[in-house]
């Protein structure tokens, strides 16, 4: 009996520690992913520096991210907008979120922004509502899931990996133009 009273807080702790370490978020559809946006942009980030902030058990890092808005698709982010996540290394202290999107100056990326400054990444999905503009080998911006995957079609994405990545690279023109239209049909209804 004594054996199991101290298994059982070890056993707790054991699963608490694995929970903590992993990130598991349900891909969110394209309709999620724009619905669910308070701020959907494109932007260029000019800026990436981490601190600490709060005190006592609310001491933590956390990483601001500014970017320079190239166009604002949903909502009214200004001329730049910068998003707060938890996690990133101060001297040589880090605190790093499994799965969370990592930017650096001169990243371009379009962001699905919900509930900036109250959640630990302010993206839909987390890494989800970050989309890389990167340049083909042809020159023309496509768009990419953060994981590096390219995006083909929009009503693939949440729902099949492998989907979104077979068939040609989706233009940035095509997946904003397809946001509006989505965005268009939500003022209809």
């Amino acid at each position: 009996m004594k054996l199991t009273r101290c298994l059982l807080p070890i056993l707790c702790l054991a699963l608490a520690t694995a929970s903590v370490r992993s990130t598991t978020v349900i891909p969110p559809t394209f309709d999620e992913l724009v619905t669910e946006a308070e701020l959907i942009f494109q932007g260029a980030v000019t800026e990436a520096h981490s601190q600490w902030i709060g005190e006592g058990p609310e001491h933590r890092i956390v990483t601001f991210v500014t970017f320079a808005i190239e166009d604002a698709i949903k909502g009214n982010p200004g001329n730049s907008y910068t998003i707060r996540m938890l996690g990133g290394t101060v001297g040589k202290d880090t605190m790093e979120v499994s799965d969370a999107p990592k930017f650096k100056v001169g990243d371009r990326d379009i962001l699905f922004v919900e509930h900036n400054g109250n959640q630990f990444v302010p993206l839909v999905g987390i890494m989800h509502g970050r989309f890389h503009v990167l340049k083909d080998e042809n020159g023309r911006e496509t768009v990419a899931k953060d994981s590096g995957a390219r995006v083909s079609n929009v009503a693939t994405l949440g729902k099949t990996e492998n989907a979104t990545v077979s068939g040609e690279s989706l233009s940035t023109a095509d997946f904003k133009a397809a946001i509006r239209q989505r965005l268009s049909q939500a003022v209809v209804k």
